[in-house]
This record gives C-alpha cells, structure tokens and sequence, in this order.
C-alpha cells in the first residue's frame, strides 16, 4: 500500500555531512522524495513534533540537540513507506542497530542517533505537517515505479 512518512535527519548528521549518503539509502530503496527542506525548528515546533515526549524525563536533552543545529526534512512515498524507512533507520539506540541501518552505521548514542522516521501512517500525516504545507509536497511518477510497486 502506497504510504507518505516523514524522515528527519538531525542536526549531528547534517554537521557530520551525512545528508547525501542518507537520502541516497531512500533513493536506493526505490521510495520516491516528494519534499525536502533544511530548517531550524523553533521551540514550538520541536514541542509539536515531539509532544508526545515532552512530559518525559529526556525530553529536555531532546529538545536541547534538535534545537542545537538545522535539520532536513525528508517526506517519503512509497509502498509500506512507513516500516520500510523504519527498518531503513533501525532502531532508536544507536549502538544496539544493525549494520547496515542508517542508526546502526552512523548513529553515536540514543540521542545522537542520526535521524527521527515516523512509526505509524497516522503519526507520519501529524509530523509531515509540522514540516510542510500541503502544496509542497510534490506528486509525481517515476520512470521506475512499474518495477518497484
């Protein structure tokens, strides 16, 4: 089923140069970009993005390293775009990913871990708004999409 998801890359991989290498591994996967955009959230937009962490112990140190440089904003289409980005990043603590994960290959720690991607449909429609207004978000075909559907 052909689904829409937010990838984030933060602020240690766009200081890292790691923007290209990430995005490639998308590409790769054959999931189309339909937005993309550097920003520097603000407070209120990290609270949105993150507000179901904000009441939680960690969230202060969260909010502190996405706020401590810009991130890039990814929106993805593509079928099962959701879990296939999610298995694309790996899991949420760097050292325990995979190789081959995007965490698992970049990612330092449990904060510093390269890249936020949304883990439900509806969560991934909520944080794609944070980032981008309806008419930024391009549709369009690939050559490819017959042999990647």
């Amino acid at each position: 089923m052909t689904e829409k998801t937010l990838l984030m890359i933060k602020p240690d991989a766009v200081q890292r140069s790691l923007i290209g290498r990430i995005i490639s591994r998308i590409e790769e996967k054959g999931l189309k970009i339909i937005g993309l955009k550097m920003v520097q959230l603000t407070e209120p937009s990290i609270d949105q993005l993150y507000d179901i962490h904000v009441s939680k112990s960690f969230y202060p140190i969260l909010k502190s390293f996405i706020n401590s440089g810009p991130v890039i904003a990814v929106a993805i289409q593509g079928n099962n775009a959701v879990k296939v980005v999610r298995k694309l990043a790996g899991i949420t603590n760097s050292p325990d990913a995979d190789p081959g994960t995007i965490r698992g290959d970049f990612g330092l720690d449990l904060t510093k871990n390269i890249v936020h991607a949304s883990d439900a449909v509806d969560r991934a429609q909520y944080e794609l708004n944070v980032f981008f207004e309806i008419n930024e978000l391009v549709e369009y075909e690939l050559i490819n999409e017959t042999w990647i559907k």
